[in-house]
């Protein structure tokens, strides 16, 4: 049986925003809403098998309604720009999911959910409507229920007439009346003051509509008769406003909405675009397009691939010196311990595949020789992880030259699929098949045939060697060669070196460290168990919730599919209201350190070395920050001391040897400073005043000594914020001001800051005659929405335009400098070692006859690194390990 469902979008994508956390994927867009509806959709789609699907959206402010009541949704705050530019991913997202869309101006979602539903009706079609608003109980019908979201996005109630007479003791058609007498704060419509919901279903109850009220206003008493005789008027008004109007002349038949099932071809690459992996995963989507999107690839080329065997040795030794690529394919997310599948090595003329266990013979002694020799230039895809994978196969390697990832990357830092198919595909090349067609995937990962491996190995190197000459032309055109050559490609090396290097950990520190967080966590549970009087599972939400909001009476500030909803935002606003709330907060914190940083950097440490080894993406941030994996020692949390005492466990990998830290001095900042030429932020910098202090001085119009920490504090807020392109909103979060206050901080904050002010203008109108910005060093960041007629798209390139700049360019700086440091290691002969980057700090083991020369020279190459009007500043420190460097 036919079955329509229709989605009111502009209700379900604002709680979506609202009941998910913060998120945004590695373009910088904020996906949390968009992601909570489309779990939404899928949802529905396996629960209720449709066949036909809309989703409606409101097409602007103004609407019919406007013309009887032109406060109608006035006072609602301007929606956050963190939630208005996702509007665009979503309906891109819709078409390619295959659902329809529908907006029409001058009236709203509900109307149009209305019209469709009546016609569906009357035809005798099942309709669902799913909404968050309860207006839509009037569209109740035999043919049409109403799915209520009641917990976040996902959990939604099926409402039929007679459950909606079993709640509230109404026909459908009454809910008008319900508002026309209690009126909706949400959408401003006035009803009759002091009429809540009680009360409105008491009289209609007794009267039935609000039309019989008025007319039977003699059988009220006191107050109440007074009130509703002076606002007969305003529910007479809010009745009408509130009534969903069904006879939208809408130009969409019924046979467009239907709805096919979801298509991989469409739907993969839409769900990849916002980097929606799990439900990529959830659907067993590959996330890759069909062949011809773009710039359409050639046939399969076909490539004669010889397989090098000890017979065939000699010959392919005399040929090494004429090798242009090198391709390693590798199995494992994991470079550290990835498996080297095979090995080719590609000219014009011919393709030699070698096969690991070739290598380990004598005769292959030349080979290896030419893999570790820096005099031979090396060529390839990803050559950063071919370096991990061959050294932990004991397989030296030396001079990497030309990293076609690594280009592409530079060439379009915001394009997520960068595979050499998908290049392929941009350069109008051979095609390379999928590589789970040749390999699988998952538990279903198999190794093919030497024959299939080996040509399929060939045709991926070919490949390579044909973007190569395509890529340089672009890195010279862009003017991007040197930033490619001088600073990416030499970076790729130094991080290799570094990762291999690995830093070491005192496992028997951490193991103590994890005893006493047991302790504290142990004595934590205890004092929640006092206070609360109950035992309960702290780490169950469920439980937690009946604790919170039930046994002690805390206002529930939101729920979700499975009840009140405990997350962090919720616990620190509920944190003034009961001292067990803050021992919670302090409990999650320390479970969290143990689990994730103390027992799963145990896991990570090699058994070989004793040491971590992480792993420096250089291909993911837009911005040209460096992303670390496996583990993540970016992210160890150092804003409180138990987390700062993880630390202490990573130590110097030789006796008496130091750690030392390097940390850059608000480098964003002072980055700020020198693009933007703003007076006074540079006049800060020169004469090295606390910058916070000085925007709380300028901000506030005080004296230094006037300032105190909740002024510096909101002057941190804004410095940063206006470094991220916060909003008003943003802002409001942080610092738990109204959006009000917010907005007039910022306003204050640009009228001092003149300078900032024009720079952020300029940027935006730069960016639109371009297409893209630059860093300092050339680094571009493509803004394709610039131009964009849509606003939300408009406005979030526009932000991003002004502090790509900025972020990049300090993200450039610490590259710089790491690059700097490793020659200067090297031209002195130094034996301390550079191990780590995190953010704007660097990290090295010094042996003690070095100490007092790098306690100089680190911060001086780091000051050094870029020449700007206001002074670069990094601070250094040492210690027996990471804590005390710090």
């Amino acid at each position: 049986m036919e079955k329509l469902i229709l989605i009111d979008g502009n209700s379900i994508i604002y709680r979506a925003f609202f009941a998910m956390p913060p998120l945004t994927n590695t373009k910088g867009w904020h996906t949390n809403a968009v992601y909570g509806f489309t779990n939404m959709l899928l949802r529905i789609i396996e629960d209720h098998k449709p066949t036909h699907m809309m989703v409606a959206f409101d097409a602007g402010k103004m609407t019919f309604r406007h013309e009887s009541y032109k406060e109608y949704k006035g006072g609602r705050a301007k929606t956050p720009h963190e939630l208005s530019e996702q509007f665009p991913l979503l309906k891109e997202l819709l078409e390619g999911l295959g659902i329809a869309q529908y907006e029409l101006s001058g009236f709203e979602a509900d109307d149009i959910i209305g019209t469709i539903a009546r016609e569906a009706d009357e035809a005798g079609r099942e309709v669902l409507v799913i909404s968050g608003d309860k207006d839509m109980f009037q569209l109740a019908s035999e043919h049409v229920q109403i799915g209520m979201t009641r917990k976040g996005v996902t959990d939604i109630e099926i409402y039929t007439p007679a459950l909606i007479q079993e709640k509230y003791g109404l026909e459908p058609h009454q809910i008008t009346d319900l508002k026309g007498l209690m009126g909706d704060t949400s959408d401003n419509i006035p009803g009759v003051p002091g009429v809540g919901e009680k009360t409105a279903l008491k009289l209609l109850h007794q009267f039935g509509s609000v039309e019989e009220v008025l007319a039977n206003t003699h059988e009220l008493k006191g107050k109440m008769k007074e009130k509703i005789e002076t606002h007969a008027d305003d529910a007479i008004l809010s009745k009408k406003l509130a009534t969903i109007y069904r006879e939208v002349q809408l130009d969409k038949s019924f046979d467009e909405l239907v709805f096919n099932g979801l298509k991989e071809e469409t739907a993969g690459p839409a769900l990849a675009k916002l980097e929606f992996k799990s439900l990529l995963e959830r659907l067993s989507f590959s996330g890759e397009g069909e062949e011809g999107e773009g710039v359409s690839s050639q046939p399969a080329l076909d490539v004669e691939v010889t397989v090098i065997n000890e017979g065939n040795m000699d010959e392919f030794i005399a040929r090494l010196q004429h090798v242009e690529v090198l391709h390693v394919e590798t199995h494992g997310d994991n470079p550290h311990r990835a498996e080297i599948i095979g090995i080719v090595f590609s000219s014009h003329e011919r393709h030699d595949y070698v096969p690991l266990d070739i290598l380990r013979i004598a005769s292959a002694t030349p080979i290896l020789n030419w893999l570790q020799d820096p005099a031979y230039p090396k060529r390839g895809y990803d050559l950063h992880r071919m370096d991990l994978a061959l050294h932990w196969h004991d397989i030296p390697f030396a001079g990497v030259v030309f990293d076609v990832q690594l280009a592409a990357y530079l060439l379009d830092p915001t394009e997520s699929n960068q595979t050499v198919s998908a290049l392929a595909s941009k350069y109008g090349l051979s095609s390379v098949a999928n590589e789970e067609d040749v390999f699988g995937k998952g538990a279903k990962y198999k190794v093919p045939e030497v024959d299939v491996l080996s040509n399929h190995l060939a045709r991926k190197s070919a490949t390579i060697l044909s973007i190569i000459p395509k890529q340089e032309e672009e890195l010279d055109k862009n003017e991007m060669k040197s930033l490619f050559h001088d600073l990416e490609m030499p970076l790729s090396r130094i991080l290799s070196d570094m990762e291999k290097q690995g830093i070491k950990v005192n496992s028997g520190g951490l193991q103590q460290l994890g005893k006493e967080l047991e302790e504290q966590i142990h004595h934590l549970e205890e004092e929640i168990y006092r206070i609360a009087d109950a035992k309960f599972n702290i780490n169950s939400p469920k439980q937690l919730g009946e604790i919170l909001f039930v046994k002690l009476g805390l206002p529930a500030v939101k729920k979700t599919k499975t009840g009140f909803s405990t997350d962090a935002e919720v616990l620190e606003k509920l944190a003034p209201y009961h001292e067990v709330v803050q021992l919670i907060l302090q409990y999650r914190t320390l479970a969290k350190l143990q689990s994730t940083y103390v027992e799963g950097l145990l896991k990570e440490i090699s058994p070989k070395t004793g040491k971590v080894h992480t792993y420096y993406r250089q291909t993911i941030a837009a911005t040209g920050r460096l992303s670390s994996q496996f583990p993540n020692l970016q992210n160890i949390p150092i804003r409180l001391e138990e987390g700062r005492k993880i630390r202490k466990a990573f130590v110097p990998s030789e006796p008496g040897w130091s750690i030392l830290a390097a940390d850059y001095s608000q480098i964003e900042l002072r980055v700020l400073a020198h693009i933007s030429n703003d007076e006074k932020l540079k006049e800060a910098f020169i004469q090295d005043m606390d910058i916070h202090t000085k925007t709380a001085m300028d901000v506030f119009g005080v004296k230094p000594e006037e300032v105190d920490s909740d002024m510096r504090r909101s002057a941190k807020a804004v410095n940063f914020g206006i470094v991220y392109g916060i909003s008003d909103y943003g802002l409001s979060q942080n610092l738990n001001i109204t959006r009000k206050e917010a907005a007039h901080f910022i306003e204050q904050y640009f009228e001092i800051f003149q300078g900032v002010k024009q720079f952020m203008g300029d940027i935006v109108k730069e960016a639109k005659e371009k297409g893209y910005v630059t860093t300092l060093l050339g680094r571009r960041r493509y803004l394709p929405e610039i131009n964009a007629s849509n606003f939300n798209l408009r406005s979030f390139a526009e932000r991003t335009a002004m502090n790509t700049p900025i972020q990049g360019t300090a993200a450039d700086i610490i590259k710089l400098a790491m690059v700097h440091m490793d020659h200067a290691l090297s031209d002195k002969k130094l034996k301390s070692r550079m191990l780590l980057q995190v953010h704007d700090e660097l990290v090295f083991e010094v042996p003690e006859d070095e100490l007092e020369m790098m306690k100089s020279l680190v911060p001086e190459i780091m000051a050094q690194a870029l020449q700007l009007v206001v002074p670069l500043k990094a601070e250094v420190s040492f210690g027996s390990n990471w804590y005390e460097a710090k």
